[in-house]
């Protein structure tokens, strides 16, 4: 029997082209935005290559490069030196999120804010939660991410992300929502979200590392699919409208899994670490980044995810969008 000559639909771009079975899109595309709550703040991160810490105040420069890049929309984490115990900073109504979802609401309507809900930036001991001793309190934790939500839901946020992992924290976050009138704001958790060491650079710039201990009794083992699976699927029982996993790189698998077993939006987390890591080997001439960055986001959605938060966003938009090849 004859072999297959499959290399016939791969001889020219044309072809190539014509049967390519994944296309990115910048509209795909989630720029992760660190706003600080000082004052005249536009600080290049040396942790992360290309990337920005910014106040309100300035908030306008990096908004025009992000309404031209033609992306999907932005995730907001605070940076903030007002830490106690219970995080309260997060529910301020004048705290520095809250002013930049308003900020980026008033520039433009068609840039979609999700906010990310969580303690570990706001709380003094820099974990995820309400401590009951040196453990997290579970559902007074929740009681508190339910504040901070209705807190964006109220400034103007298009959709809420609870990245926090605690158990029953989307319906928490449903109930409060629509009791107070925000019954069509989406909430879309991380739902599988695993303790990584990819995190780092998020955390140095976030100033959120835990003061003991790690997050592992919360964040997922990285070594469970299944678990994962059960994750996933208990956010939408809870009412999640999509889900996000993370990290993109590590969990590829996963996500085709949940692709396959769940019929709900899935986004993946392209992580700090991730991104450190292919700008750190592109400035040292180990590869092309330009090349590797395109590649790396295409297999994320190859694998199943639907839209992709990435700290290339802008870089990766130019190039498709023909700005710069």
């Amino acid at each position: 029997m004859e072999f297959k000559r499959l290399r016939r639909l791969r001889q020219t771009k044309a072809l190539r082209e014509l049967f390519c079975e994944t296309r990115l899109y910048s509209k795909e595309f989630i720029f992760p935005l660190f706003i600080d709550d000082g004052k005249n703040v536009f600080e290049r991160m040396p942790q992360l290559d290309g990337i920005v810490k910014v106040s309100v105040d300035r908030l306008h420069e990096i908004l025009d490069e992000i309404k031209k890049a033609d992306i999907g929309g932005v995730i907001l984490f605070g940076v903030t030196s007002q830490k106690d115990e219970m995080g309260s900073y997060a529910t301020k109504d004048d705290g520095a999120v809250q002013q930049a979802i308003r900020k980026i609401k008033e520039y433009s309507e068609d840039i979609l804010v999700f906010a990310d809900v969580c303690l570990c930036e706001y709380t003094s001991h820099g974990h995820c939660g309400i401590l009951q001793g040196d453990k997290i309190d579970n559902d007074k934790t929740i009681e508190v991410l339910s504040e901070i939500a209705l807190s964006y839901a109220k400034a103007g946020a298009d959709i809420i992300c609870p990245s926090d992992m605690m158990d029953g924290r989307v319906a928490a976050i449903r109930k409060k929502l629509d009791s107070h009138g925000f019954i069509y704001t989406p909430i879309i958790p991380y739902s599988a979200k695993f303790a990584s060491s990819l995190y780092a650079p998020f955390r140095d710039i976030a100033n959120s590392r835990p003061a003991f201990g790690d997050r592992k009794s919360y964040q997922m083992p990285y070594q469970n699919k299944r678990e994962a699976l059960r994750e996933i699927e208990a956010d939408i029982s809870e009412g999640a409208d999509a889900v996000i996993i993370k990290p993109a790189l590590t969990s590829l698998d996963v996500i085709s899994a949940a692709k396959e077993k769940f019929n709900i939006p899935i986004i993946a987390y392209n992580v700090s670490g991730e991104y450190a890591m292919v700008k750190s080997a592109g400035k040292l001439g180990f590869l092309n980044e330009k090349e590797v960055m395109i590649e790396i986001l295409t297999a994320i959605k190859r694998a199943g995810a639907d839209a992709i938060i990435t700290y290339h966003a802008l870089e990766a938009a130019k190039i498709l969008n023909g700005k710069e090849l």
